[in-house]
């Protein structure tokens, strides 16, 4: 295993023609992703404002299940992440306060 992967030991599943567990979780999770998306894209075109509320919370308990779906597969050993390069993040980061620094309010609130 490569050493800036994080990952949890695999929890094992039936390689059968038939949908596993894995096969359930990855499914609906990628349903998750895909509702957040459109959800999104009507709340920055909704103008009623009660409509967009309503929406706004339907988005919110949409992308809560899409995190806890994400940490059950993480925790199953489905899902890895790759650690982040420190000094990759520092250059980063200072790219961007560097952007951050030319945007006008920067400037006032200062």
């Amino acid at each position: 295993m490569n050493q800036n992967n994080i990952q949890n030991p695999k929890t094992q599943t039936p390689n059968t023609p038939q949908m596993n567990e894995r096969d359930f979780l990855n499914d609906v999770l990628a349903t998750e992703k895909y509702m957040t998306s459109s959800y999104c894209t009507f709340l920055n075109e909704a103008s009623h404002s009660s409509l967009y509320q309503d929406m706004l919370n339907i988005f919110n308990e949409t992308q809560n299940c899409q995190r806890e779906l994400f940490n059950l597969m993480f925790k199953k050993g489905w899902y890895k992440i790759e650690a982040a390069d420190q000094q990759k993040l520092q250059q980063s980061y200072q790219q961007f306060q560097g952007y951050a620094n030319q945007f006008p309010y920067n400037n006032m609130v200062q």
